[in-house]
């Protein structure tokens, strides 16, 4: 099931925004223009819903947002928390249709 989110437009490119699909709390990523990534927002280390204030950056190949408390970095493409793996995240499918963000959660 696609749920929309915002409009594409309503994320700056290289943030993030917080919404929530389906009783979840997902972080919707802008890199550039026209690539978008979609992960849990709660943070597995905290429990805090923040990791869509995180920085966005890359690691290498990997592109990844760090976590604003403990600065763990998150895979945007897989959610492998590169530090420890234990504390990995969903990834969503995310897609533009008509000029917005729709989230499949996994």
């Amino acid at each position: 099931t696609w749920t929309t989110v915002c409009a594409a437009d309503a994320i700056v490119p290289h943030t993030g925004v917080c919404a929530l699909v389906d009783g979840r709390h997902v972080a919707v990523f802008r890199l550039g223009e026209d690539r978008f990534f979609a992960i849990d927002n709660v943070d597995p280390k905290s429990g805090a819903s923040v990791l869509a204030r995180g920085l966005m950056g890359s690691l290498g190949e990997r592109i990844v947002v760090a976590s604003p408390l403990y600065k763990n970095h998150f895979d945007l493409s897989t959610g492998e928390c590169l530090e420890a793996p234990e504390h990995s995240v969903d990834v969503h499918a995310v897609r533009i249709e008509d000029g917005r963000v729709l989230v499949a959660l996994n």
